[in-house]
Order: structure tokens, then C-alpha cells, then sequence
């Protein structure tokens, strides 16, 4: 493949299903490099906010959200809850969404375009999916952002100008408008090579046969 192939993803740091398909995709990825090692696989993670009617100052969990301005039941959000924590489980992801924080993810989206300037966003996106479902930190606090980014290498101060300036603010929203153009409802969704769409969390199998297809084609 003399072309890298690249992978787009809309996802949200505080969808539950997002972080389980970008864990059933990486299986995928991993087998197909095994198959193919000489391929420049590129994945570049785009903003959709999931809950962007969530204030700036909300103070709750996804049940107190979910409850209070979905109209949900308390008993069918734990349904949920328990139901997308067993399936994580079989990923190899803790959950703790009892303790998570609903917050307003935007600033880290911006974050997230930040760190693929610095060519770390694999490494940022894992690692605020984690402190938001496994650590139950908040990932709208700036300070927690700016600690976030430092675990992963990138100089906090350089952070912490770029999120107070909003300079990926553009960027987070040119990403959502993007998906809306495509048609983009629901996350995460994968597009391969930039014609083959995938929604949601899908098995291993439908991944690896579409990372397949795609280098069939393309060779």
C-alpha cells in the first residue's frame, strides 16, 4: 500500500459505548498489522459532543443528567449503566459510572486537537477515556486537562495558554459540522480510507473485515 490509510473517528471522551468500540477496534488493528506490518495505519479522533446541552457548572453524575433532563427513570438509567458496564468488562475496561462526573467535554475536545498537533492524541484520547469512566476525575476541569495532558508527555503551561485561549475551539466545531454533513447522529463512527462509514460499537469481526476490504481495494 504505497497510500497510509486513515481512520477518522467521531467519538466523546464520556460515551460509554466509544470507549468500548475504540477497544474492540484496536483488537481488530492489532490482528490486521499482523497480516499486513509493511501498512502506515493514520487515526485521527474528531469531536462530537454527546451531551453539548450539559452546562459549564453542572454539578452531578450521568444518573442526575440522565434523570433530570432526559426523562429517564433512575431505574432504567442503572439498567444502562449495568448493562454497558458488564460489556466493557469483557473489553478489559473498568467502569464506575456511579461515580463518574457529568460535565460539558468540549474543552476536552479542544485538548484533543491539541495533542494531535503534538502528534499524541492516541495517547490522550485513551487516556482521558479512562480518567473519566475508570477515575471518576472531572475532564472538564482545566487543572485536570492540563494534569491529564502532562501525564501524557505534553507541557502543561503550552496547555493550559492554548485551553484558556480556546485555540481549537474552531477545530472542535469545524469537527462536529463535518459529522453533521456526513450524516453523523450517534458515536462512535468510524470511516475508513474516507468512504466507509461504520456506527458504533461493533464486534471485532465487522472491523477487521472492513480494515480488510479496504486493503483489498487499495492494493
Amino acid at each position: 500500500m504505497t497510500n497510509p490509510l486513515t481512520i477518522d473517528i467521531w467519538s466523546d471522551v464520556q460515551c460509554p459505548w466509544c470507549y468500548i468500540g475504540k477497544r474492540r477496534f484496536e483488537t481488530a488493528l492489532d490482528a490486521f498489522y499482523s497480516s499486513h506490518p509493511q501498512v502506515d495505519v493514520r487515526i485521527v479522533f474528531h469531536s462530537f459532543e454527546l451531551s453539548p446541552d450539559t452546562p459549564p457548572n453542572f454539578v452531578g453524575s450521568p444518573l442526575d443528567y440522565l434523570v433530570s433532563r432526559k426523562g429517564l427513570s433512575e431505574q432504567q438509567v442503572l439498567d444502562m449503566f449495568d448493562n454497558v458496564t458488564a460489556l466493557a468488562l469483557q473489553e478489559g475496561l473498568e467502569y464506575h459510572l456511579a461515580e463518574a462526573k457529568q460535565v460539558n467535554t468540549r474543552k476536552a475536545h479542544e485538548l484533543l486537537h491539541y495533542a494531535l498537533k503534538e502528534g499524541k492524541q492516541n495517547l490522550v484520547k485513551e487516556a482521558l477515556l479512562r480518567a473519566y469512566f475508570t477515575e471518576s476525575r472531572n475532564v472538564a476541569s482545566l487543572e485536570e486537562l492540563v494534569s491529564i495532558a502532562e501525564e501524557c508527555g505534553l507541557d502543561g503551561h503550552s496547555v493550559r495558554q492554548s485551553l484558556e485561549a480556546g485555540e481549537f475551539s474552531a477545530a472542535v466545531t469545524n469537527d462536529e459540522q463535518q459529522a453533521q454533513a456526513l450524516g453523523i447522529t450517534g458515536v462512535p463512527f468510524f470511516v475508513l480510507a474516507g468512504k466507509y462509514g461504520i456506527s458504533g460499537a461493533q464486534p471485532v469481526e465487522v472491523f477487521s473485515q472492513a480494515l480488510e476490504q479496504v486493503y483489498d481495494e487499495q492494493n
